[in-house]
């Protein structure tokens, strides 16, 4: 659903000059397989090891990422740790979020 939202919202998401992802703690196999299956019209990293999502303090104690979204700015200051991500809104929040923390445009 999450990343369904993404790829829905992408042209609002875009407008923003951003790179944006997901990380996923399944296998590069898997993540491949996923977004051809969804469509999705961006990355979805792979970190099987977990260390990664656990730097980011996202990882649940049964080894699944959380739903966050991290807004981080151009010198790699963390802005903003959505913690209450929607699944079914994630793009169209993300797009206003952006747009609230002040994100350029393009």
């Amino acid at each position: 659903m999450q990343c369904r939202a993404l790829r829905d919202s992408a042209e609002e998401i875009k407008k923003y000059d951003v790179a944006y992802f997901m990380v996923s703690v399944d296998t590069l196999e898997d993540n491949t397989a996923f977004a051809e299956e969804h469509r999705a019209d961006f990355p979805i990293l792979a970190n099987p090891e977990k260390d990664m999502v656990e730097a980011y303090g996202a990882l649940m104690l049964r080894g699944f990422a959380r739903r966050w979204t991290y807004y981080i700015g151009v010198d790699g200051t963390i802005l903003k740790i959505d913690k209450e991500t929607n699944p079914a809104t994630a793009g169209e929040d993300m797009a206003r979020i952006m747009g609230e923390l002040g994100f350029p445009r393009i």
